[in-house]
């Protein structure tokens, strides 16, 4: 595997230099398409649909539609958003991983320990599997802020990315209001169905027939010759490595990153202490 970017996981004093894998690969064959007549390659132009000529990437912007108007945004003005270019894993919170609903994983990375001691990588892994917490994570990917969970798959730490919570729609739907009464017998065996389907699950017993197929369709035409030659079909960033630091004295950043935190809660109790009216005495009747 090939890391995408380097960075490091932060929490309090302790960094934790990592580099970051993506977790999954799409197996689908790629296909693309071609004229029925003579087999050439279909091109797609970027043409305006005002002066109907054929324009070049240099000329194009980007535009916002509501309907009614259009908002064209330029290079210029998508370059005074804030571009985020971080390179840390900032952990905000730990939170129970039953909390989390699988609705909200988007994709899925690994983090591999990129320095000369793994110590930290191997505790903070070890604390999260040992109090079945997951940390909630901010990071920055493709120049946008993200939102993570960052929690323990196996032997090493898996970061995946979550969508936002207004990304996940709520599901309404009339047709289950009320909702359908099921009698006790109805119920009775539906269960004894799963049960009947019960087993442990094992993704390499599944796999992509239709995938399987196409290829054994492809090969197929390849050995019966009806094929043509892929150059008559046309028609006359390095990786960034940047790592991160040492942890020099873990014991002593965990210490401090711990009274830190417990200093400023006193610190916001204090203050919210004193935001509070005084209680005027009650004169006596």
């Amino acid at each position: 595997m090939r890391s995408i970017w380097t960075g490091a996981i932060t929490f309090g004093l302790v960094n934790v230099p990592v580099k970051v894998y993506s977790a999954t690969e799409d197996h689908d064959i790629p296909l693309h398409q071609v004229h029925d007549a003579d087999g050439g390659r279909i091109k797609y132009e970027r043409r305006c649909e005002i002066c109907h000529k054929i324009v070049a990437y240099d000329h194009i912007d980007k535009a916002y539609d509501d309907g009614d108007h259009t908002v064209v945004l330029t290079d210029e003005d998508l370059s005074t958003l804030p571009a985020e270019k971080s390179r840390e894993i900032e952990v905000v919170e730990f939170v129970p991983s039953d909390q989390l609903d699988p609705i909200m994983f988007d994709r899925s990375y690994f983090l591999e320990p990129d320095s000369k001691s793994p110590k930290a990588y191997a505790l903070l892994r070890k604390t999260l599997q040992q109090t079945d917490r997951t940390a909630i994570v901010h990071f920055a990917l493709r120049q946008k802020t993200r939102l993570g969970a960052l929690r323990v798959h196996g032997d090493v730490l898996m970061l995946q990315s979550l969508l936002w919570d207004d990304e996940v729609r709520e599901a309404r739907f009339p047709s289950l209001s009320p909702v359908p009464r099921v009698s006790a017998k109805e119920l009775e065996m539906s269960e004894a169905l799963v049960k009947s389907f019960e087993s442990d699950f094992d993704p390499s017993k599944f796999s992509d027939d239709y995938q399987v197929e196409l290829q054994k369709l492809i090969d197929a035409k390849l050995r019966e010759g009806d094929a043509v030659d892929t150059a008559a079909t046309f028609g006359d960033q390095p990786e960034e490595q940047e790592g991160g630091g040492e942890v020099l004295d873990l014991m002593e950043a965990l210490r401090k990153s711990v009274d830190q935190n417990r200093a400023q809660k006193i610190s916001t109790r204090k203050t919210s202490a004193q935001k509070k009216p005084a209680q005027k005495n009650k004169k006596p009747a």
